[in-house]
């Protein structure tokens, strides 16, 4: 008639820990803590959830920036280089070849942008690096030995392929050297690109060479020189710009930046007589 518990069979009873007071016994004032009895419980999960977030934000931003800014640093923004026009590029290529009959100033032209100082684009300044002559007459230059190499009878794809490696490891040479100049003197935070920029310009005047070989063979013992000496002036003007802008005024007139720089200059002869040795 009756089980276990003293209860009529049917009657189900209650879990042990919901059983309901005996007669004349209080319900326990104490109740056990758990993540519904703690009224604390919501409101501190709460705030761990809040201010781990913020410090992931904040610490996402900081990493983000700090990554943006030594990539705009070094590197720029690659579309800044080919922001040219026909004008821009004639005018350029007069201060490549001809740098003696540039009477304007040498130095960039500056604008605010987002609150930091940045440099117009080379379609609004003659004196911004760009990327697309270097291209073009690089370019150009390997066309022009392929036609000396044709008119030497020694015209074959792995010759070609010798001169298109020549100039890449000339041009690399190049930036070698700009890099080393900047860096001994304390500039060294110029961006890459604009050290491509001006290693690439070599090629304007070696194109000049080459053609005038074709014309007349004798001529390149006077082009070759000519241009050399060209580019010469060229970067040392633009590397003196460079310097003077980054470093103090008590460093600009040091008797080492004039040693460093007339070694860039005389470094171009060489490098030009190596690279226009065609077929060699």
């Amino acid at each position: 008639m009756y089980n276990n518990y003293g209860n009529p069979p049917g009657m189900q009873m209650p879990p042990i820990g919901q059983m309901p007071p005996a007669a004349g016994q209080m319900p326990s004032a104490n109740p056990q803590p758990g993540q519904f009895g703690n009224p604390f419980y919501g409101a501190s999960s709460g705030l761990i959830k809040t201010g781990l977030g913020a410090y992931g934000e904040k610490f996402l931003g900081s990493s983000s920036e700090f990554m943006q800014s030594n990539i705009n640093r070094y590197f720029s923004n690659p579309q800044y280089y080919f922001h040219v026009n026909d004008q821009y590029v004639r005018n350029k290529l007069k201060v490549i070849l001809f740098p003696f009959l540039h009477r304007g100033h040498w130095t960039r032209i500056s604008e605010p942008v987002g609150g930091r100082l940045s440099y117009k684009p080379p379609i609004y300044d003659i004196n911004a690096p760009d990327l697309y002559i270097p291209f073009m007459a690089f370019g150009s230059f390997i066309i022009l030995a392929g036609f000396t190499l044709g008119f030497m009878g020694k015209f074959t794809p792995e010759a070609i392929n010798l001169q298109f490696s020549r100039g890449l490891i000339g041009w690399a040479l190049q930036i070698v050297i700009l890099k080393g100049l900047l860096y001994s003197m304390g500039g060294g935070e110029v961006p890459l690109l604009d050290l491509v920029a001006y290693g690439g310009y070599l090629f304007a005047g070696l194109s000049l060479a080459v053609v005038s070989r074709l014309l007349w063979a004798y001529s390149y013992f006077v082009m070759m020189p000519w241009m050399s000496l060209c580019m010469g002036v060229f970067l040392v003007r633009t590397m003196k710009r460079v310097l003077f802008t980054e470093m103090r005024s008590s460093e600009r007139h040091s008797t080492r930046q004039h040693y460093f720089l007339l070694f860039l200059a005389i470094s171009q002869f060489p490098l030009f007589f190596w690279l226009g040795n065609i077929g060699a």
